[in-house]
C-alpha cells in the first residue's frame, strides 16, 4: 500500500495562487479535477449526480479558459469577461462548481470537527446547508439515498489514507480543506456581491 494520504497525491487547493486579480484559474481547474476523485473513494456511487455534476462544470469553466485565456487567467476575470457577452456559460458553471466544491467541504469539514459522528451525517448536515435549496423535489430524493449509502467513517478514513496514519491525513486534510474554504468563500463574496448570481 502507498504510504501517501489521497491529498499528497493530488493538486491541493492550498497551493492554488490567489493574486489581486483573483483565483488564478487553471491551477483551480486543477485542483477541482483531483477532488472530483474523492467521490470514487466513497464507493458505490455515492452522490454520483454531484460528481458528475462537478466534473460538467469544470469542463465548461475550462471551455471558456481555454476560448479566452488572457482575459480569464482568473476566475474573476472570466466572470467579467462574460458580462457582455449574451451566453454566459462559463459563469453559470463556476456557479455551480463553487456550490458543489462548498458542499463537500463543509460535509468534510464536518467530519474532521466532529470525530465521533458518521459521514452520513456529515454530509446529510452539507447537503441541507448548501445545495437542498437548489434542488427539485426529485433531487431531493435522490440525495436522501445518496447520504444513506455514504461508507462508515472508518472505512473512508482508510481508502483516503492509503495506509499512512490517521495523523498524516489530518494534517494534509486540514491544508486542503483549508485551501478549499478561504476560495469558496471568496467566489461566493465575489459571485453575489457583484451580482452575478447566487451559491
Amino acid at each position: 500500500m502507498s504510504s501517501q494520504p489521497y491529498f499528497e497525491t493530488v493538486k491541493s487547493f492550498a497551493d492554488v495562487p490567489i493574486t489581486v486579480e483573483g483565483v488564478e484559474t487553471s491551477v483551480f481547474l486543477d485542483a477541482s479535477e483531483g477532488l472530483v476523485q474523492l467521490f470514487d473513494l466513497l464507493g458505490s456511487g455515492v452522490f454520483g449526480f454531484v460528481q458528475n455534476d462537478i466534473k460538467g462544470n469544470i469542463g465548461g469553466v475550462r471551455a471558456r479558459y481555454q476560448a479566452d485565456s488572457s482575459s480569464c487567467s482568473t476566475l474573476e476575470n472570466l466572470v467579467r469577461s462574460e458580462v457582455r457577452l449574451e451566453e454566459r456559460h462559463g459563469t453559470g458553471c463556476l456557479i455551480r462548481l463553487t456550490r458543489g466544491l462548498t458542499f463537500l467541504c463543509r460535509a468534510l469539514q464536518h467530519m474532521q470537527r466532529d470525530p465521533s459522528v458518521e459521514l452520513h451525517v456529515c454530509f446529510k448536515r452539507s447537503y441541507d446547508e448548501v445545495l437542498r435549496q437548489h434542488h427539485t423535489f426529485f433531487v431531493r430524493s435522490l440525495a436522501a439515498v445518496a447520504v444513506r449509502a455514504a461508507p462508515y467513517r472508518r472505512d473512508f478514513y482508510s481508502r483516503i489514507s492509503q495506509g499512512a496514519p490517521n495523523e498524516k491525513l489530518d494534517a494534509e486534510l486540514g491544508k486542503w480543506l483549508c485551501g478549499l474554504d478561504v476560495i469558496v468563500k471568496r467566489l461566493k463574496e465575489f459571485i453575489e456581491g457583484e451580482g452575478h448570481g447566487r451559491i
